[in-house]
């Protein structure tokens, strides 16, 4: 079948409950974000920025924990902020799993090999040799992590770990193909360390998950060609979704980049186009979604927000209305259910009850929609969707691959171009920015950091507008 049964069954079993007693609203997924902090500054994200004031603040464990109970939805998305930069992250995760959550960790992927590494040193035993040989001569590991590994410390062994699981997901954020997604993320190699720590989890045993954002800028060729590549790596299923003007995100792209709105996300007329062939898509790969959320995706459809579904909690409460849009957050999920009127939020036969929902189709308000619909045909297209068969592993291949790293592996990164214009401005000379040589010289690939060069594209775009400009760049012996 496409998903697990396991998983499959919990949810069903969630939703008719709920039906069978007439509740009128209910959880079916907790988004949780345990911090806001973050390593990344991802264009088209507003979270750091509109939590900027409380960007130092967590939510203690134990408020995580009691935020999961009180809604009681089945499956918990922890996410952020980069929720591995939460010091009790492993903590968090059992806790959910005790009280017989679906977990998933939204993870920008830079700290998965070192969560990994960790629960190979807690859990280490001859019998985990031949996976460990294995990640060493595909480059995944070190022969010094190796050792480390072997030969772990006490501490290292009584450490809690994130073990592979049938009920958690490691769920990794790949906006693209090498170039697009080092170029949304701000950060050269990020997407060569998300498919190391993918590579990684799959020869582990962990379940892998991908989640992507389509821009106005998104080439759809380039997405069919990700979940191609993702296929061949194994992924386990992906997340996609339309990327959405809400307000946190629109004035970041305003204040920090410069940039128009409008040039970078989505109408809901762009967004039908860019999604046309979402249901071709799901045939041919495991894109997590209902039907109904895919055909509405694709225009063919309207569906009613229920973001009530998919609640957030954070540092300051339960988020409301959605986990885009804030208008509030309240000490208790029942108050935040009676308080808000859901009504006047959502679009309604193409008119948009509040002007900040015209454009929005993400899934964290439409997917459930599809799920909790009673309509007949609906039922049976679940039913058929989740109960079919998996679509087949695309093969791997070496054509593949190059299609893949078409940015900063070959050297084309985008700030490849800023690199070679103040290396030239320059002349040999040694750079501030440089580390060991001449020119810019990329960070050191140290596993436990991530793997990932810095740069931005304010890095990038105030270096050539110097060189532009004819300015001298100031240098510095070391």
């Amino acid at each position: 079948m496409r998903f697990p049964l396991a998983l499959t069954v919990k949810i069903a079993r969630h939703i008719v409950k709920h039906k069978l007693k007439g509740t009128p609203r209910f959880a079916m997924v907790l988004q949780l974000e345990p911090l806001h902090t973050c390593n990344l500054t991802c264009t088209g994200c507003g979270r750091i920025r509109e939590y900027s004031t409380s960007l130092k603040d967590m939510v203690p464990l134990e408020q995580c924990l009691a935020a999961a109970a009180e809604c009681d939805a089945p499956m918990v998305s922890i996410c952020g902020g980069e929720p591995l930069i939460y010091p009790k992250i492993e903590e968090l995760v059992a806790g959910l799993r005790a009280q017989g959550r679906i977990i998933y960790i939204c993870t920008n992927g830079v700290f998965m090999r070192k969560k990994m590494r960790e629960y190979m040193a807690a859990h280490w035993s001859p019998a985990l040799e031949p996976k460990l040989n294995r990640l060493v001569a595909e480059g995944l590991v070190s022969e010094k992590e190796a050792e480390q590994i072997r030969n772990a410390d006490e501490a290292a062994r009584k450490k809690v770990t994130i073990p592979p699981s049938k009920w958690h997901y490691w769920n990794v954020h790949v906006d693209g193909l090498e170039y697009t997604h080092d170029l949304i993320v701000e950060r050269e190699g990020v997407f060569k360390e998300c498919v190391a720590a993918i590579r990684m989890a799959k020869i582990l045993g962990y379940q892998c998950a991908t989640n992507t954002t389509v821009y106005r800028e998104t080439d759809t060729q380039e997405i069919e060609t990700m979940f191609q590549f993702l296929s061949a790596l194994e992924v386990d299923g992906h997340t996609i979704s339309p990327g959405y003007d809400y307000d946190a995100a629109k004035k970041d792209m305003v204040k920090r980049l410069g940039r128009d709105p409008k040039e970078f996300f989505l109408t809901r007329e762009m967004t039908r186009k860019k999604f046309a062939d979402i249901e071709k898509w799901a045939s041919a790969f495991t894109i997590f979604g209902t039907p109904a959320y895919q055909e509405f995706l694709a225009g063919k459809r309207e569906l009613t927000c229920t973001a009530w579904a998919i609640p957030t909690y954070n540092v300051r409460g339960w988020k409301a209305p959605c986990y885009l849009m804030t208008d509030g957050h309240y000490p208790t999920y029942a108050e935040m259910l009676g308080k808000v009127n859901w009504e006047k939020y959502g679009v309604v036969d193409g008119v948009a009850r509040d002007p900040r929902c015209e454009n929005c189709m993400v899934h964290c308000g439409y997917d459930p929609s599809g799920a909790l619909s009673t309509k007949p045909r609906d039922t049976w297209l679940n039913f058929k969707f989740n109960f079919g068969p998996r679509p087949a592993p695309v093969a791997y291949s070496t054509e593949l691959e190059k299609r893949a790293y078409n940015g900063f592996t070959i050297g084309k990164g985008h700030l490849a171009e800023a690199k070679a214009a103040v290396n030239r401005e320059l002349g040999g000379a040694k750079s501030a920015f440089a580390r060991g040589g001449n020119g810019l010289a990329e960070e050191s690939h140290d596993h436990a950091g991530g793997g990932c060069s810095s740069g931005d594209t304010t890095q990038r775009d105030e270096l050539l507008a110097k060189i532009r400009d004819g300015q001298k760049i100031e240098v510095k012996a070391e």
